[in-house]
């Protein structure tokens, strides 16, 4: 993939974006509340599949070669077997299905489902991780519900006023950054 300046300079944005919105968290037991999903959602609207999943994975990334970015201020290896490391892993895959849905229709109910179908896609992947780690790795005794009770449930209310902001954002964003699209 062959990319242009403003590509880089846009991606790193995101990324950027992804860092302070982690940084920016209330702790909630094992699992922070975070500003994160505000940017990965819009990074997939805003830079398309590609570009958005790009700009998570270089997070991604960034965070296991050692930089404290991660939610918390940490980072490294050992990050993959914290229990919300695959929210982490599911940010990559969001950004890039958002991008997917919505980079040839960016008409307001394909960016609704995309969100809602985005927000999903890090439920389905960071729950079940964050049940495999608890139980396999930390060897706790737990049941599926108690994961969801810790790492899903009570962020539901959360991710419907983030994914609202980013529907609303998008919609201001997206017709201005086209203008300066090259």
């Amino acid at each position: 993939m062959k990319l242009s300046t403003r590509d880089l300079i846009i991606t790193a944005l995101f990324t950027s974006l992804t860092v302070v919105g982690g940084f920016i968290s209330i702790p909630l037991g094992p699992v922070p509340v975070t500003l994160q999903t505000i940017f990965v959602v819009l990074s997939g609207l805003i830079l398309g599949a590609k570009l958005g999943a790009l700009s998570q994975i270089t997070y991604v990334t960034l965070g296991l070669i050692g930089l404290p970015i991660f939610s918390g201020g940490t980072g490294g290896l050992t990050s993959i077997v914290s229990p919300t490391f695959g929210f982490l892993i599911s940010f990559i895959v969001a950004a890039y299905v958002i991008g997917k849905l919505t980079e040839k229709n960016k008409s307001l109910s394909r960016i609704i489902y995309s969100v809602i179908l985005g927000s999903l896609i890090i439920y389905v992947i960071g729950v079940p991780y964050f049940y495999f780690i608890f139980t396999n790795y930390l060897g706790k005794s737990i049941n599926f519900y108690v994961a969801l009770k810790y790492a899903c449930i009570p962020f539901i209310p959360g991710d419907i006023i983030k994914a609202t902001i980013s529907i609303i954002l998008a919609k201001q964003l997206i017709p201005r950054l086209e203008r300066y699209a090259y």
